[in-house]
């Protein structure tokens, strides 16, 4: 695989601490990385964005942004309310191809879930990873109402022909309650893809060097990881 896009269930669920992850793990291996974010909301220009923090924690060397917006808002509504050019899949697919000319591994790390508007054509993230025949990874969260988010994804990506390369938990509680617990054997059912990886709730405030040590044992070796789905589950007592 040399371009993966990533894709969260919803906002705020760790997409981009996962994205890191990844990308830590890739780096690790000897391949190069280049992360694409194509549209940051409710940032100025002064601050760090997502794909910035992917490099901080990874280690990774290159990043894009096609396209920042002051409110956080869905991109499409973001770039309307600021008067602001939109970013259509086609410019994400367009991007993403130059990236993995000259790099191992692109990963796409897009705005909240996978439908939401990127323009006022309606282009979403989905549309974006149709055109580049690229998997998408889903991020979840670990808890009650996770099953029907990722059940949803799924069909998403079932309808229009995109292969989902697997779930990985963004923030899995340092104290998991029983639905979490559960939920390590259910998203698998519900997504029609394998649990690949679980990351720690408060994983990216750690330093740098600290996370990019641990962030193999946080996945499956299907993303260049160790972690092992039944020898999670056991350890916590699922």
């Amino acid at each position: 695989m040399s371009i993966v896009v990533v894709s969260g269930t919803g906002t705020e669920i760790g997409k981009t601490v996962v994205t890191a992850a990844v990308a830590a793990a890739a780096v690790a291996a000897g391949r190069s990385v280049a992360v694409l974010k194509p549209a940051q909301t409710g940032l100025t220009p002064e601050e760090r964005g997502d794909a910035d923090e992917v490099l901080r924690l990874s280690g990774a060397k290159t990043s894009a942004e096609l396209a920042r917006y002051p409110e956080p808002l869905a991109p499409a509504t973001a770039a309307r309310r600021a008067a602001m050019a939109p970013v259509g899949p086609a410019r994400v697919a367009e991007a993403a191809r130059e990236l993995a000319a000259s790099h191992d591994l692109v990963l796409v790390e897009g705005a909240g879930g996978l439908l939401v508007r990127f323009d006022e054509d309606g282009g979403t993230l989905a549309d974006a990873a149709r055109l580049l025949g690229a998997p998408v990874l889903v991020v979840a969260p670990a808890g009650l109402g996770t099953l029907n988010s990722t059940a949803l994804t799924a069909e998403a990506l079932r309808a229009r022909g995109i292969e989902q390369l697997g779930v990985v938990v963004g923030s899995w509680p340092a104290a998991p309650d029983l639905a979490a617990l559960c939920n390590l054997a259910d998203l698998p059912d519900a997504a029609g893809a394998p649990l690949l990886g679980a990351v720690p709730e408060g994983s990216g405030a750690l330093d740098p060097a600290v996370f990019r040590a641990a962030a193999g044992g946080w996945l499956a070796p299907a993303l260049g990881g160790t972690w092992d789905a039944d020898a999670f589950a056991r350890a916590a007592g699922a």
